[in-house]
């Protein structure tokens, strides 16, 4: 009996490092920049297999192989966070009204909607148990977070994901700075309309002061002049991150398209140096991007 018990210790143990190292691996190659693994990240998690922004699609996005899940966060009344995009429950939930107006345990009344409309199981999550269903499995995007800086920072803590959570913002580099001082490791990635006029200015900023892992770029078309300053950030040891989401994030070449043609629409993205991807279909960007040789890991 004893034999079966050490047994079972050590698979647990086993299962427990491999989880641990995943998430220090691809923090690792997040950093590195290595150009032959693209990140995929789920978009409110596996949202067309479970309600977005829940458990559920969490755990689902982890199951497929997504890198990252990006999440939104609202705060309720009794000033705990939520996992939720629409600053009220309407869209998403058999219940009515704002998050602000509701405390945590009343939020736990209601039920969350699949995509379709369907009524799950599902409820909604807090940031506490959302951090620790991925915690050691996968990398976090907190959506909103720039707002709530002080707010989340002993949730993150408690949370030990510090080293694990992505934030991202439109701030200036002084500001930014300012906001992070809370913070010793979290990843913070500036956003820039690419095909705006002071969207250079902004990018130099960055690049000489602040030296991010990675920044999001966005443009509406994908003929503008500017575009082939992509290249100056990729060569700035910078991950290029781009939203495949929808038409005007990425200059048309977008996840829909991608369904049928996904040389034009993923394969056009990462012939513009995209190393991360957000997109709503994390499942078959992951299987393109393993055809392409573009997944490569050593766990």
């Amino acid at each position: 009996m004893k034999k079966y018990h050490l047994l079972f210790y050590l698979i647990l143990l086993n299962l427990t490092v491999t989880a641990n190292n995943r998430t220090e691996a691809l923090l690792s190659i997040l950093k590195s920049n290595k150009p032959d693994y693209i990140f995929v990240v789920a978009h409110r998690g596996d949202w067309r297999h479970a309600p977005e922004n829940s458990i559920a699609a969490i755990k689902s996005a982890i199951s497929i192989g997504a890198d990252m899940v990006e999440i939104d966060i609202q705060k309720t009344k009794d000033g705990d966070f939520v996992l939720m995009h629409d600053n009220s429950i309407d869209r998403t939930t058999n219940g009515k009204g704002y998050i602000n107006n509701y405390t945590v345990k009343e939020l736990k009344n209601f039920k969350l909607r699949y995509n379709s409309g369907e009524l799950s199981k599902e409820t909604i999550p807090t940031l506490k148990k959302a951090l620790s269903a991925c915690k050691g499995k996968i990398l976090v995007n907190i959506d909103k977070g720039e707002n709530y800086l002080s707010d989340i920072e002993p949730i993150i803590k408690e949370a030990g994901m510090e080293n694990y959570i992505i934030l991202k913002g439109r701030g200036s580099v002084n500001d930014v700075k300012k906001k992070l001082s809370l913070y010793k490791n979290i990843i913070y990635m500036p956003i820039v309309d690419l095909d705006t006029s002071g969207a250079i200015p902004y990018i130099d900023s960055f690049l000489k002061d602040f030296q991010p892992i990675a920044m999001e770029i966005g443009f509406k078309t994908d003929d503008f002049e500017q575009l082939s300053y992509i290249d100056k950030i990729a060569e700035s040891n910078c991950r290029i991150w781009i939203n495949t989401l929808w038409e005007s994030l990425c200059g048309g070449h977008d996840d829909e398209k991608a369904v049928n043609n996904p040389d034009n629409s993923w394969g056009w993205v990462l012939k513009n140096k995209a190393t991360i991807i957000q997109t709503d279909r994390p499942q078959e960007l992951i299987t393109y991007l393993k055809q392409k040789g573009l997944r490569k890991i050593d766990w």
